[in-house]
């Protein structure tokens, strides 16, 4: 599995708990990366070969305009999660569409469905 990126929305302990289980997870917070652009973001992932996780519809967007293949970007759509709840849905979307989001893969999930899209967007 390849590393994930968590962006500034999302709860820094959530990229703690998920390290704690064994993933190779950052927080942009960990890595002085808050104020980043949406764009500075990306090019940090696919450097790195993370995954972007983010609650910000633009980087499917940014995705979609560049037709990148990568990275793949994981929105997630649901709010009100706390740090354990961002965490346990990160690892359910990793365990239902793994395989696409390695791939390459712009994912949206929210509290009843995952969406997954083959990356380069068209």
């Amino acid at each position: 599995m390849n590393g994930i990126l968590l962006d500034q929305g999302l709860a820094p302990r959530a990229a703690v708990l998920l390290r704690e289980l064994g993933w190779d997870a950052l927080h942009v917070a960990e890595i002085d990366f808050s104020r980043a652009d949406d764009y500075q973001i990306i090019e940090l992932a696919r450097r790195e070969r993370r995954v972007c996780v983010t609650f910000d519809h633009d980087f499917h967007s940014h995705l979609a305009l560049t037709r990148a293949d990568g990275p793949s970007v994981i929105l997630i759509r649901a709010e009100g999660l706390d740090s354990a709840g961002q965490a346990d849905l990160i690892q359910l979307v990793y365990d239902r569409c793994g395989d696409e989001i390695e791939s390459g893969a712009a994912v949206s999930v929210d509290r009843t469905a995952i969406r997954v899209r083959k990356l380069p967007l068209r």
